[in-house]
């Protein structure tokens, strides 16, 4: 069955990254126009070494294609060295062949809906973290990738279906926790939020399952399907709980 879609929050790597077969054990029919959005932190581009790239081509033998935005626990000096290229309407880094990194500031059509697609956030433990070793510059976005979001949505005329965060705007972060400190990219996706016209908003980042709004949802170790209902609206099912 072609063109599903499941979306599932931070996997870090190694350390998590089975419970996404434990999640597909059930479900049969899938092929590579079948698509798998980890929400951030997904932790597989960090380091030359075998346990990576074991689950890398795990990933690659899998009956579906594994996308990702990128969160703030990323080698974004292995991320930034892949090769771009444009994919589905918007700019992708490709891992291999079945592994794909959703480019900040990007709208991709993807089996018939639009993904708005904004990685990054910053690092509240950065300071116990080693510089280009276990902590990037680059996991906050920079001028270039807001103003190239601004744009992307401008041609939508801020019209898209889903919206896809590692951090959330700031009133939904607010709401999961009013202790949560905001930063300029919480800030920065608050006044996107507040113009843009969506259906539903996911983000990862926060390790927790719960709405945190009307149509906006944290997304740690549950699975949701954006499922079909008729030509035009999914249903939003939660697929698999951990």
């Amino acid at each position: 069955m072609a063109n599903r879609i499941f979306i599932t929050g931070d996997t870090h790597g190694p350390r998590e990254i089975s419970r996404i077969g434990r999640a597909f054990r059930s479900v049969e029919g899938l092929d590579k126009s079948d698509y798998l959005i980890v929400l951030g932190d997904f932790g597989l581009v960090w380091a030359d070494r075998s346990a990576y790239t074991y689950w890398l081509r795990w990933l690659e033998k899998k009956p579906f294609t594994t996308l990702f935005i990128d969160g703030n626990h990323e080698n974004f000096d292995m991320l930034d060295a892949l090769p771009v290229e444009c994919w589905h309407g918007g700019a992708v880094h490709r891992v291999n062949d079945s592994v794909l990194h959703l480019m900040r500031g990007q709208v991709f059509d993807i089996a018939g809906r639009s993904f708005f697609c904004m990685g990054g956030a910053r690092s509240v433990d950065r300071a116990r973290r080693t510089p280009h070793i276990s902590w990037w510059p680059r996991e906050m976005p920079d001028a270039a990738e807001r103003e190239r979001a601004y744009a992307a949505l401008q041609q939508r005329a801020w019209r898209v279906d889903y919206a896809l965060s590692h951090c959330a705007p700031a009133a939904a972060q607010r709401r999961l926790n009013p202790a949560y400190e905001q930063d300029d990219l919480t800030l920065f996706l608050d006044g996107i939020e507040r113009r843009l016209e969506y259906r539903h908003w996911f983000f990862g980042h926060y390790h927790a399952d719960r709405a945190a709004g009307e149509a906006q949802t944290a997304v740690f170790e549950r699975m949701f399907e954006l499922r079909r209902r008729d030509d035009r609206i999914d249903e939003i099912v939660c697929a698999f709980e951990a």
